[in-house]
């Protein structure tokens, strides 16, 4: 079986447990590390002709990170394209085993590691008020309906912004300061927040959580640690 798959995450999940059967992944498909195939651009501007020309028998998709028209053209050569949809834990645990399933795997290990571990995730005494930025230049937040958001619920953390009618608001930087937070949590993708690129734009009696982008934004393999580092860097955060 030939696969291509634009979606980061999924294309981690299918590597490590389908080795062999991908032949295309995007740009921004950075793990595993050692991942050796043909890269076709990027999730939002991917070489339509280059996809083709590998023939895949599948295309993995996902309707966030890819956009319609180019799902539309691949469609229209003739290939299947799978597309997915994630904004909570408990679908991102049905969409990969209908990927894997799709791909001609079973039920991997790491999935059942992953499911057990989020079975009861390690939370904060009490419950903490976040925003959870993702840009700046201008500030974006996480709004409604976002598996990241969904991943914080779960570990105690109540996304300020959940009720916003955006899934990713822009809100200025002086609204965020003046929202009474109890935490805000920096993860390092999309935007690279670091300790010095981030932290300093609030207030000092705001604690920051600088998190792994990819244990708080990825579905895959990934989720077998993501309840351990995730809470690590919120007890981090708030000693």
């Amino acid at each position: 079986m030939r696969v291509v798959s634009l979606v980061p995450s999924l294309t981690e999940a299918v590597a490590v447990t389908v080795p062999g059967v991908l032949v295309g992944a995007t740009d921004w498909c950075s793990h595993p590390v050692d991942l050796d195939v043909t890269r076709v651009g990027g999730t939002k501007n991917p070489d339509v002709p280059g996809i083709v020309a590998l023939a895949p028998d599948l295309v993995i998709a996902n309707e966030e990170e890819n956009r319609a028209p180019d799902l539309a053209e691949l469609r229209a050569a003739g290939i299947e394209v799978l597309l997915t949809e994630v904004r909570t834990l408990d679908q991102a645990f049905r969409e990969l085993r209908r990927v894997l399933a799709a791909c001609g795997a079973g039920r991997p290990r790491w999935l059942e590691e992953a499911e057990a571990a989020w079975w009861d995730p390690p939370c904060p005494s009490v419950r903490l008020r976040a925003a959870v930025p993702i840009w700046r230049r201008p500030w974006m937040v996480l709004g409604r309906d976002t598996f990241a958001g969904d991943l914080l619920v779960r570990m105690g953390v109540d996304n300020a912004y959940a009720a916003h009618a955006e899934r990713y608001p822009r809100v200025p930087v002086e609204e965020l300061r003046a929202a009474d937070l109890d935490l805000v949590v920096l993860p390092d993708e999309p935007y690279r927040f670091t300790r010095d690129d981030g932290p300093e734009a609030f207030s000092t009696r705001t604690p920051v959580a600088l998190v792994s982008g990819r244990h708080l934004t990825w579905y895959g393999p990934s989720l077998v640690e993501a309840p351990a580092v995730l809470s690590a860097a919120l007890r981090a955060a708030c000693r």
